[in-house]
């Protein structure tokens, strides 16, 4: 849509201009009086008008009449801006078929949201005449553009069971939401999710698991390989009879493999599993069948097994960390997410889904982002991907209530190196600078997390093991993060 912007009060008519330009993204073209913007109308098409009632030579009421009176005047929306002193004429003006009127100064949320009101009467109009233009002409080739256009958008927001609304904002995440959508169709086949941590490695998952109709009848089975103890492992992946161990409960349990019967068993992390249990697996992926703990009866399994890693199973198995017959079997169904630094087009996309979700679950005012803000976000590295991105919005609609997402906002990701310590001052005893107000210890404890995790590329076993804790202290503040 153009819009063309007449103002004689030029660093008014500018800032209007400069708003609808970079944050709602539409062409615009700035006069500074009446004569200037019918000499405009006349050498482009412009399909919206936002004039002040006030100027020297003619009106903005004598200007929106001679646009009705053009050829395509009855197709040029018209919004007047006025004084409060100027209502009278306002409702002259819109007697003379101007769209609305807007007061002075003018509220830039009242303007973003006349103006996204005209663009969609514009839209439903031009869509209705190439509707009607299409059924009279009988083009095939609109028709099919339509088709396509029509499943662009639906595969750009996906509406995923137990995850909700996700956006597919790039070319690359397309590739592997259709992938995904394949394997869906052949539960035999193991699939294989390989991604930095945050990418979405379990909304993928439960993806190939639902498919577009989901059937909440198929249970989803959740295994997170980091979060047990290798002596557990055994029996919380296959169950066991009554009386298979000392402690063990007389009715025996169902491990999670049979809880998963008819549906989909998802191994999180599988580059965590134990080597002596590797084979193991392999097993039940080859036979289709398994035994309890202490059992010796052979259940047969119809179970779909999803495995995801953060790490680099090739690597693993050339480091003997990780089994490479298992390695082959896994790799038969392989979908990699690439990082969000990879996929930079979708950064800004996905901060306005959370900026307008977390805006209305906290009664925020968050409706755009600024120019500087927009800067900052696609130069940051993003180390923990969407999780991130979205904890940073949370944590911006939590701390500020603006308009605009502005660079102060976001101030936490550019003091990522700085917040505490300079370049030349590291993080060991003995040469820590304190600063002068104040100290967020947690803050510079999570710091820390972050900064270990991006040392060790994520590997959460090395992270703990050079901050000495544990994997469960590690995973607490992770999720703080």
């Amino acid at each position: 849509m153009k819009i063309l912007i007449v103002d004689d009060d030029k660093s008014s008519g500018s800032a209007v201009a400069e708003f609808i330009e970079e944050q709602l993204g539409y062409q615009i073209k700035l006069c500074h009086s009446g004569d200037d913007a019918l000499s405009c109308l006349k050498d482009d098409d412009y399909q919206m008008v936002i004039s002040d009632m006030r100027m020297p030579g003619i009106s903005g009421l004598d200007l929106l009449k001679r646009i009705k009176l053009l050829p395509s005047g009855s197709s040029i929306e018209v919004i007047i801006m006025t004084g409060f002193g100027d209502l009278e004429s306002s409702l002259d003006a819109l007697r003379s078929n101007a769209y609305d009127y807007l007061l002075k100064p003018v509220n830039v949320e009242e303007l973003a949201i006349l103006i996204e009101r005209v663009a969609e009467s514009i839209r439903l109009k031009d869509e209705s005449c190439n509707y009607k233009k299409n059924l009279e002409n009988g083009v095939s080739n609109d028709r099919k553009e339509e088709s396509e256009r029509i499943n662009f958008y639906e595969t750009t927001i996906r509406d995923i069971t137990s995850v909700g609304k996700v956006g597919v904002f790039s070319d690359a995440m397309r590739a592997v939401v259709k992938m995904a959508e394949q394997f869906h169709e052949d539960r035999s086949v193991p699939v294989l999710i390989e991604g930095e941590t945050g990418t979405g490695k379990e909304v993928m998952a439960r993806l190939v698991h639902f498919g577009h109709e989901s059937d909440m009848l198929q249970p989803f089975i959740s295994i997170n390989c980091s979060a047990i103890s290798p002596s557990l492992f055994e029996s919380e992946l296959f169950g066991y009879d009554t009386g298979a161990f000392t402690g063990a409960r007389k009715e025996g349990k169902l491990g999670k493999l049979e809880l998963a019967q008819g549906g989909t068993l998802f191994l999180d992390e599988i580059g965590e599993m134990p080597l002596d249990m590797q084979p193991k697996l392999l097993r039940v992926l080859q036979q289709k069948e398994m035994y309890r703990v202490g059992g010796n009866k052979a259940i047969s399994l119809d179970v779909r097994v999803i495995f995801a890693t953060n790490r680099n199973l090739k690597q693993m198995v050339a480091e003997k960390t990780f089994r490479n017959d298992l390695y082959y079997r896994l790799n038969t169904g392989r979908l990699y997410i690439p990082p969000l630094r990879e996929r930079k087009e979708a950064i800004l996309s996905f901060t306005q889904v959370f900026l307008d979700q977390y805006s209305k679950k906290r009664g925020r005012r968050f409706r755009f982002i600024s120019k500087a803000a927009k800067k900052i976000l696609q130069e940051y590295d993003w180390p923990g991907n969407i999780r991130e991105l979205k904890n940073s919005i949370e944590r911006a609609t939590l701390l500020f209530n603006d308009l605009e997402l502005k660079p102060e906002h976001l101030r936490f990701l550019q003091a990522e190196d700085t917040d505490f310590v300079t370049s030349e001052q590291a993080l060991v005893p003995g040469k820590i600078v304190l600063p002068d107000d104040e100290l967020d210890i947690e803050q510079l404890e999570l710091e820390i997390v972050r900064k270990a995790l991006k040392k060790f590329d994520n590997n959460k076993s090395k992270t703990a093991d050079y901050l000495c804790i544990t994997r469960s202290a590690l995973r607490s503040r992770m999720n703080k993060l």
